[in-house]
């Protein structure tokens, strides 16, 4: 054998070694929540498989996490373990708490085009409020939603109702509400809204469109006792106590859309991202429309946004990049607003013949992003899941008769204060 053999033989092995390792993929890990009802998993493997095969040097690895708590949670465990992931959709509201214990970074860091700096600010404005702190941009809107108003057109018909008028008023829910109660002989509920799950979301929603915003821009304080907001709360109560339409006590989230399309109650408050859910399984006709209001319409936004972790290699920051435009590129926006009954989170989405045509055919697909021109952002703060947690004890205890709504949002505020005392400014 010639000397000349073996080495040449170890080259090619090198260079073998060498080829595979250029074509091995970087490898993405993606914490991501799964909050509302709907095969939301699959169209989710489903984008990422098409990603995929678009770009086959790079591999998702999408980890179903449970609610948007507990993707927090396991999110930050494996940040914990060594483990960081290099993206994740979580929480909009997570962004204080993801900037104290430091682990992500702006992408005003990651974009390096004019292309992508123009891709920045393509997003409606209202979904970036949660986003954006200080003039970075941290949080990218992906399963992005606000509350809205489901009816059930039969309902209201068999109640003597106009079917296709819902409520523009609390008054006029309230009554309507009432109305069909009485005409179903109490085998209906007039309305419900959920007060588990994201009881300070739905309340955020009745104390804004009585005029009041429940803190401040920079999440270091927060208003819950203020006059505007207890009469929020009282009027909620109101729903079950005075008017007799809705069930006294809580109301869970989890189970409140088979309520509705069980025919349990004929109006519900309820994430968009329930849309397409409801539109699958009722047998009913049903109307969408944004929520009544007292002084003003109005809803906070909601779900979450796409993060960029700080721990990522430079290659893995630029794959996630990559990602994250091809997700919320129009096409893609589109088709996971029609699938899913979440926004489209920028105009272009629905600029697209998809999402422009779907539209047309059914108009409850529009309403969320209408209502974004009445949208504020969602509750914020500083120690966030200490000062929701407070907030929704409150709720909870006016609603089922433990507290008046006053001293539950006194005491919400006393807990908030002590909570974002050290950050003040």
């Amino acid at each position: 054998m010639s000397a000349r053999l073996p080495y040449a033989l170890a080259l090619a092995g090198l260079l073998s070694a060498g080829q595979a390792s250029a074509q091995a993929p970087v490898e993405l890990t993606m914490y991501y929540p799964v909050a509302v009802g709907g095969a939301l998993t699959e169209v989710i493997d489903g984008l990422v498989a098409d990603f995929e095969t678009e770009h086959p040097d790079i591999a998702v690895d999408a980890i179903y996490a449970g609610n948007y708590d507990d993707t927090r949670v396991r999110a930050m465990s494996a940040v914990e373990a060594g483990d960081a992931p290099q993206l994740s959709v979580m929480f909009s509201i997570d962004l204080y708490e993801l900037l104290e214990q430091d682990v992500i970074v702006a992408f005003d860091e990651a974009v390096e085009t004019d292309e992508e700096r123009e891709w920045l600010d393509s997003f409606y404005p209202a979904l970036m409020e949660n986003g954006r702190l200080d003039g970075a941009t941290y949080g990218i809107p992906f399963q992005r939603s606000t509350i809205v108003f489901y009816w059930n057109k039969d309902a209201f018909t068999a109640a003597g109702l106009d079917p296709e008028t819902p409520p523009e008023t609390w008054a006029e829910m309230a009554e309507m509400a009432a109305t069909i109660r009485e005409a179903s002989g109490g085998e209906q509920w007039g309305v419900m809204v959920p007060s588990t799950g994201y009881p300070y979301w739905m309340f955020q929603a009745f104390a804004f469109q009585n005029g009041h915003r429940l803190m401040s821009e920079d999440g270091t304080e927060v208003y819950f006792d203020d006059p505007a907001a207890i009469e929020a709360l009282e009027y909620w109560v109101s729903l079950a106590d005075e008017h007799g339409a809705m069930p006294g006590g809580t109301i869970e989230w989890g189970t409140l859309r088979q309520n509705f399309i069980e025919q349990s109650t004929a109006m519900m408050w309820h994430s968009t991202g329930n849309l397409t859910a409801v539109k699958n399984e009722a047998g009913f006709d049903f109307g969408v429309a944004m929520l009544p209001m007292n002084t003003q319409r109005g809803s906070p936004t909601g779900g979450g946004n796409f993060y960029l972790f700080k721990d990522a290699t430079a290659e893995e920051r630029r794959a996630a990049m990559t990602f994250i435009r091809w997700m919320t590129a129009p096409e893609r926006a589109a088709t996971w607003s029609i699938e899913t009954g979440y926004m489209g989170v920028s105009p272009a989405a629905y600029e697209t013949e998809a999402l422009r045509d779907y539209v047309a055919e059914f108009p409850p697909a529009a309403v969320a992003r209408d209502q974004l021109e009445h949208a504020t952002a969602e509750l914020a703060t500083y120690q966030g899941g200490r000062v929701r947690r407070a907030l929704d004890n409150a709720v909870q205890a006016a609603l089922t008769g433990q507290m008046t709504p006053e001293a539950a949002l006194q005491q919400a505020q006393r807990e908030a204060d002590a909570a974002l005392r050290r950050y003040a400014r």
